[in-house]
């Protein structure tokens, strides 16, 4: 039996949040594809490199990942059922072979020690309800001089893309569910200081610990309203907004379509994202 110890962050993922992004797979690599280049380019992956991708979702980056280190291999690691299934699907459709994907808490895991050369994230590793344990438990699966590279989100600001074009959905999301933001649990800005992230992967066994600052486009539809739809239908706001009166929810819903049109562009409707790019060794020399 697996071991989990965020029971919490297992449940969502393995309910609607995880099955609407294995649904709507496409629809979120194109939201967040914008990652991968810097991601890759941190994490210097070599053709024999082992890998391993935190949160690996529906494993985008995994195969990515896959497709660098020719020679060796890509694994990815997710709490999700449904998005680990929709990533397996897709890795054999592009005749993968070097991919394996687990199901599992990266916090908890037991990876064989030193079997790693590089470990990434995509965002997958702000939600561990033990940081500290968590990134001790990866740099004991990395190598003596492994590195390691994720990108996270950054604290947003009132002039962000986010804040303009979402301000009546998240203004209806604190007024329907006020307790969230009493919420101690790990967020998406958990690691958003980079004081924070320093303290935590230097008591984790990392060194040269480093964040970059990076803004990445991603796109969230081809116009207003299907970018306001999808934007709806994501987890967070679907479950905040579940006990919201269906009239604000349809008002705040045509304020933010309204707002989205000033986003659009070639690509489609596109938000800029301001994150953190990381990039740690684990200590030891280099074997």
């Amino acid at each position: 039996m697996q071991t989990i110890a965020n029971t919490g962050q297992a449940e969502a993922w393995n309910g609607y949040e995880g099955r609407h992004w294995a649904e709507e797979r496409e629809r979120y690599d194109a939201v967040n594809d914008g990652m991968n280049q810097p991601l890759l380019d941190a994490a210097a992956i070599t053709p024999a490199s082992r890998v391993l991708d935190i949160g690996c979702g529906t494993g985008r980056t995994t195969r990515l990942a896959a497709g660098q280190a020719v020679q060796g291999t890509a694994t990815g690691i997710d709490l999700s059922a449904p998005m680990l299934a929709a990533a397996r699907k897709a890795a054999w459709n592009d005749g993968i072979e070097n991919v394996s994907f687990v199901q599992g808490d990266a916090q908890v895991h037991p990876f064989p020690d030193g079997s790693f050369d590089i470990a990434i994230s995509r965002g997958g590793i702000m939600f561990f309800a033990d940081p500290i344990a968590a990134f001790t438990n990866i740099a004991r699966a990395l190598r003596p001089g492994g590195r390691l590279a994720f990108v996270c989100p950054q604290n947003a600001t009132p002039a962000s893309d986010f804040a303009h074009a979402l301000a009546p959905l998240l203004t209806l999301m604190r007024q329907a569910a006020p307790a969230a933001e009493a919420d101690a649990s790990p967020g998406p800005t958990s690691l958003a200081e980079p004081d924070v992230i320093r303290h935590v992967l230097t008591d984790s066994g990392f060194t040269g610990v480093t964040s970059t600052a990076i803004t990445v486009p991603m796109v969230f539809g081809s116009d207003p309203e299907d970018a306001s739809e999808f934007l709806f239908a994501m987890g967070p706001m679907r479950f905040n907004l579940s006990g919201a009166d269906p009239d604000a929810v349809a008002g705040a819903r045509a304020a933010v379509t309204a707002n989205l049109r000033e986003f659009e562009s070639g690509p489609g409707v596109v938000l800029r994202a301001d994150l953190w790019l990381v990039h740690a060794t684990r200590t030891g020399a280099a074997a």
